[in-house]
């Protein structure tokens, strides 16, 4: 197989086990929980942060884990992926995350796809979806800067404590979340609350590219300095 089937590969199979361990899990957790949300939310986070770290140590090498296409398009307007392999990798990203769904759907019995009733709108969901994805794409962005090892940490707690912190439980990813309007589990959106998760997303990360780039301008040891320096 050739590097760039490689990659679309790992990008695919990310994606896919991605949703299946966000919709598997949350509608265990649910389940199991009978009736308690906090129970439920609590073994989702869980099972998220935990599989999105296993994913990015296994993909990273491969593709970059991007699993987003957020982060995908990101990339590419910082000419860090050219536009092409971007479009390729999105494309991957979505086919992927219909995928997952599909998977989770079989494990549990359920029928292959089934359009979500779970609502999810509003000013508050939306500034949710918008702080979520700026702020994975900060701790992936700055963290390569900081800690480049620990990224695929990183990323995982930022999204458990995200779930927790933010009214919409940080989707804070176009693919999955229009994968997860077509599932009636505990992990769903209604397909009419899509668009306005997906904007609130794409103002998200332009935020985190501006910011990023104000951050990038510090050079570290002019900051120790100023952290070193007496006052008065």
């Amino acid at each position: 197989m050739t590097a760039p089937a490689q990659r679309l590969l790992a990008e695919a199979l990310g994606t896919a086990l991605l949703l299946a361990i966000v919709v598997g899990s949350g509608h265990m957790g649910e389940t199991l929980a009978q009736g308690n949300a906090a129970v439920a939310l609590l073994a989702n986070s869980t099972a998220t942060g935990l599989g999105l770290w296993w994913l990015i140590v296994l993909c990273g090498p491969v593709s970059g884990a991007h699993f987003n296409p957020v982060v995908s398009l990101a990339m590419a307007l910082r000419r860090e992926l050219a536009w092409r392999t971007a479009g390729a990798y999105v494309a991957a990203q979505f086919a992927g995350a219909l995928a997952g769904v599909v998977l989770a759907h079989a494990m549990f019995g359920l029928d292959p796809i089934a359009l979500s009733q779970h609502t999810r709108s509003g000013v508050g969901q939306w500034l949710s979806e918008a702080v979520a994805t700026a702020g994975l794409l900060l701790t992936i962005l700055l963290g390569r800067r900081s800690a480049p090892g620990a990224v695929p940490a990183l990323v995982a707690a930022y999204i458990a404590a995200a779930y927790w912190f933010t009214a919409s439980t940080a989707f804070a990813n176009p693919a999955v979340t229009l994968a997860r309007a077509f599932t009636p589990t505990f992990a769903g959106i209604r397909l009419t609350d899509v668009p306005g998760f997906v904007l609130a997303q794409g103002l998200g990360a332009g935020l985190a590219l501006v910011l990023a780039r104000g951050l990038a301008t510090a050079h570290p040891a002019d900051a120790t300095v100023s952290a070193s320096r007496p006052s008065g």
